[in-house]
């Protein structure tokens, strides 16, 4: 295996499809659990699921296996700041565990991006707003940089607003599996028995489909080099712990 500079950790492959596409795909086991890895010169990509426990086991993962310079956690993230749109790219200078408050510092980036347990509500999302003045919630980040921070690994942290500030979401949960797969089966069989959810979820596909194109172009942009030379500098500095 040769040297791979940049990790990044994704929660699904949509998020990062038109990127990957025609990138290697190998398969590899890692703490008991299977992981596809994506490889293209010297960057690597895993898409390990929903939530934080699935983002800590990729983001484990591909520190043992691929022992990357810097781990990148990119992905789709909802608007706090309601002057954000979908596909606007925000780049965090903190990152902030809402579960614990407990929060990491990056060397580079602005604002607070904060990580929630599940899919946040219009109300939640103003919750957050007003108790961690952040600009945009994920779930995965702050489990990410916690690997990192344990495995003395540089961080970087790119997310692509999915959905404003006022957007609602339908309840996400029960779709999501104990390894943070998402059960699309499930959800379209749900959402097909109520009407009135469809214009919400059409937007949301709409957003999606924005937010990951943007995300993708401007990785895009970033080889490998980029990326290092960019983010060697952010090695995790925990604060707040608890």
């Amino acid at each position: 295996m040769g040297m791979f500079r940049v990790a990044i950790v994704a929660a699904l492959e949509r998020e990062v499809r038109s990127l990957v596409r025609e990138w290697r795909v190998h398969e590899q086991e890692a703490g008991g659990r299977r992981f596809r890895f994506f490889e293209k010169d010297d960057v690597v990509v895993v898409c390990g699921g929903i939530g934080a426990e699935a983002a800590r086991r990729a983001a484990e993962a591909v520190i043992v296996l691929y022992a990357p310079k810097v781990v990148c956690s990119v992905g789709f993230a909802g608007a706090l700041d309601p002057e954000l749109r979908v596909a606007d790219i925000i780049q965090p200078g903190r990152v902030v565990n809402a579960g614990d408050g407990s929060s990491v510092k990056l060397n580079r980036g602005e604002g607070a991006l904060v990580s929630f347990g599940a899919v946040a509500s219009a109300a939640q999302k103003a919750k957050l707003r007003a108790s961690f003045g952040a600009k945009a919630v994920d779930m995965e980040a702050a489990s990410v940089a916690r690997a990192a921070e344990a495995r003395g690994v540089g961080l970087a942290v790119v997310k692509v607003i999915s959905d404003e500030f006022d957007f609602s979401f339908p309840a996400m949960e029960r779709f999501v599996d104990r390894s943070g797969r998402f059960l699309e089966g499930r959800f379209t069989r749900f959402v097909a028995l109520r009407p009135w959810l469809w214009p919400r979820v059409l937007r949301l596909a709409r957003n999606s489909g924005r937010a990951s194109r943007a995300l993708c172009d401007w990785l895009r942009k970033m080889d490998a080099a980029s990326m290092a030379n960019v983010f060697s500098g952010e090695s995790v500095q925990a604060a707040n712990r608890p």
